[in-house]
């Protein structure tokens, strides 16, 4: 039997964010039929990493692999869930957990920002702008980490400009950045939602963009065909460390 996959994504109180991380799994499960792939959540919506942990240790299984379903790597995926597995280690020390990579940064997810541009009617040319719109974040390297995406869209052109926003924690917010850019001569500005799924910020990111003049806003990543395969390159390459003679996977 294959490592069990257990994905943890932030969770929301909007019922569209959960439904958005399902329909992307249900997807990872389509592209690698017999893999047992779980959901679990870190906030607002059951079952927490906690309980999902322990019903697999109840359940006899042997191993796991850990995803932390964010886009980049930040409180949660440094501080947070190593925590929550040292627990389970403690507690449940025949399960041997393997902790795997955020979801990004990775090159598939600008192949996914733009697959969501062009369904919103948005294209690369020289007279329109793009922002990136994350949720944002207290860790300097998590924002500089989408700050490194929008160089690699503006490198895939031909944009005008592209430029790094954010919902929360950060500056610029995505309207500051849409207005900014208009007001630098910009015909037209896109907005990439650089969410995972929909919910609070993704509304917040649309309101503000829309407000400040943006042409067109994409939707949140969801359920698209390269998060999945980001998923299982991340599962893959976290059991591949597992087996290597001298490999330990981060957190062991």
């Amino acid at each position: 039997m294959s490592t069990t996959l257990l994905a943890v994504a932030h969770g929301s109180a909007d019922p569209r964010s959960a439904a958005a991380v399902s329909a992307l799994f249900e997807r990872v499960r389509s592209l690698r039929p017999g893999l047992d792939a779980r959901v679990c959540y870190l906030d607002h919506t059951a079952p927490s990493a906690e309980e999902a942990l322990a019903e697999l240790a109840a359940s006899g299984a042997g191993e796991v692999v850990v995803l932390p379903t964010l886009l980049t790597a930040a409180f949660h995926s440094k501080v947070d869930l190593p925590g929550v597995l040292a627990g389970v280690r403690e507690r449940s020390p025949w399960l041997r957990v393997r902790y795997a990579d955020t979801l990004g940064p990775h090159p598939l997810l600008l192949e996914a920002v733009e697959r969501r541009l062009a369904q919103a009617g948005a294209a690369a040319d020289p007279g329109t702008a793009l922002v990136l719109a994350s949720a944002g974040s207290s860790d300097p390297e998590a924002n500089a980490t989408v700050r490194a995406m929008a160089e690699r869209l503006a490198e895939r052109g031909p944009w005008r400009e592209v430029v790094a926003a954010f919902a929360s924690a950060a500056a610029p917010t995505p309207g500051e950045a849409v207005a900014d850019l208009l007001g630098r001569g910009a015909e037209r500005v896109a907005v990439a939602t650089y969410l995972l799924a929909p919910g609070f910020f993704a509304d917040r990111v649309r309101e503000q963009s829309a407000a400040a003049g943006a042409r067109t806003v994409s939707e949140a990543l969801g359920d698209v065909p390269e998060l999945a395969r980001v998923v299982l390159e991340r599962y893959d390459a976290a059991v591949a460390r597992a087996l290597a003679p001298t490999g330990r996977a981060p957190g062991q």
